[in-house]
């Protein structure tokens, strides 16, 4: 790939303390997205290929629509709603709203934090070193099937699974220096015959028959039935948003009527407990209060809020649901931004971030050290070399930031001379 030349492309200001795309597109919201050498990220998403790249000051965006025929018609086995392109070429050029729309840009994220901050102590003192976290406002069913896919799973694998899907149900819609880029599958896609024996096939193992079960379900329902169960401040791209009817002042605790009726009918579908069903609440259908619980964020509650005792000393239902509703009355309507937040701080791949390196390096000077061997005299030059390292580690659950590391290495050279006889 040739240099990055950003004159070519749109652009809009943005800070990372509002947006951090290189955090939020890693954190385990979306799985799709592609980073190259350069640092773009692009995907295919609402019948275009998108591609991202950020600096301090602005997000940089560019659109390809779809690749005129043969390359639009997906492969086997095919999907009945592939892209129209006539529509998407003479129509107006919707990124830009696109972008704030998938980027949920309407809160101001800083303003969230502080509110967070000065509720609770421990995100006080985890956040700044991980800012411009925001979630995603994604297609319900893509947040569906990337979630039931994450069942006893890692990111990069979740990834891959998701990437085959596309591949082999999802449209064409065209390449981008040299790759393939598909949309996301429609339900119906992956309700057909066969579907199942197809991913057992590539991997997925037991999420196989949950995901074509899922797929036949959402098929057999009503026209809109997943989206029906979305919050209406948060609806999908394109229909206008509602005005909040809460406050936090009197916000439950357990969370809103809307949320709970979607949360126990995605319970219903296969594949999906109380935590995948959290995730697709808050990541799909705009339920900011979801708090999803899994291995990380039950560490979390452990180690940081007093959970892992008593009547809690296990994750149980019960547990599950006072986890939820401690973090809705510290951080309030957009408890799962929070969680958010300190999910990605216990991640592996930005705990152990390296963020700065120096090193000193001090010679002591030569020490020549005379030992008798035999009938010899040997001379050793010893030169030790002392290496003073500074890590910067992004560590959030330490409060000392840097550490010094000291080496010491010696150099030993051995001169060999026959000593005089007397």
């Amino acid at each position: 790939m040739g240099a990055l030349n950003l004159a070519e492309w749109q652009k809009l200001p943005v800070s990372l303390s509002e947006l951090c795309i290189n955090t939020t597109l890693r954190c385990g919201q979306s799985f799709r997205w592609r980073k190259n050498d350069a640092g773009v990220w692009s995907m295919a998403l609402h019948n275009r290929i998108l591609s991202l790249h950020q600096d301090p000051e602005y997000l940089y965006y560019r659109s390809l629509p779809p690749a005129p025929s043969p390359l639009q018609a997906p492969p086997t086995p095919p999907c009945s709603n592939p892209p129209s392109i006539p529509e998407v070429l003479d129509s107006k050029d919707d990124t830009l709203e696109l972008i704030h729309h998938y980027f949920n840009l309407t809160p101001k994220l800083t303003d969230l934090y502080n509110q967070w901050s000065a509720a609770d102590s421990n995100f006080a003192r985890k956040a700044p070193k991980f800012t411009g976290i925001r979630i995603l406002k994604q297609d319900a069913w893509e947040a569906l099937v990337g979630f039931i896919c994450s069942s006893n799973n890692n990111i990069s694998r979740i990834g891959q699974m998701v990437h085959k899907l596309c591949v082999n149900y999802g449209p064409l819609l065209g390449h981008l220096d040299g790759e393939a880029y598909h949309d996301f599958p429609p339900p119906h896609a992956l309700a057909k015959d066969g579907v199942e024996a197809k991913l057992r096939s590539l991997g997925f193992g037991y999420r196989a028959k949950y995901l074509h079960q899922t797929a036949c379900i959402v098929s057999s329902k009503s026209d809109g039935w997943l989206e029906s169960l979305r919050n209406p401040e948060s609806p999908a791209f394109g229909t206008k948003a509602l005005s909040p009817a809460h406050s936090n002042d009197d916000f439950p605790p357990e969370g809103r009527e809307g949320y709970l009726k979607a949360h126990a009918s995605l319970l219903e579908l296969q594949g999906v407990g109380p935590k995948v069903a959290d995730c697709v609440c808050l990541m799909g259908l705009g339920w900011g209060e979801a708090v999803p619980v899994d291995t990380h964020v039950w560490q979390i509650a452990q180690r940081d809020y007093k959970f892992g005792k008593g009547k809690h000393a296990s994750l149980t239902k019960d547990t599950y649901a006072a986890i939820g509703a401690k973090f809705r009355g510290l951080w309030g309507r957009e408890a799962g931004w929070a969680q958010s937040v300190l999910f990605t701080a216990n991640l592996r791949a930005f705990t152990e971030q390296l963020v700065g390196k120096k090193e000193e390096v001090k010679v002591e000077e030569d020490v020549k050290v005379k030992i008798e061997e035999g009938g010899e005299e040997v001379v050793r030059d010893v030169v030790k070399v002392e290496k003073v390292v500074e890590k910067g580690v992004k560590r959030p659950f330490e409060d000392d930031g840097e550490k010094k590391v000291v080496e010491i290495s010696e150099s030993v050279k051995t001169r060999k001379r026959r000593k005089r006889q007397p």
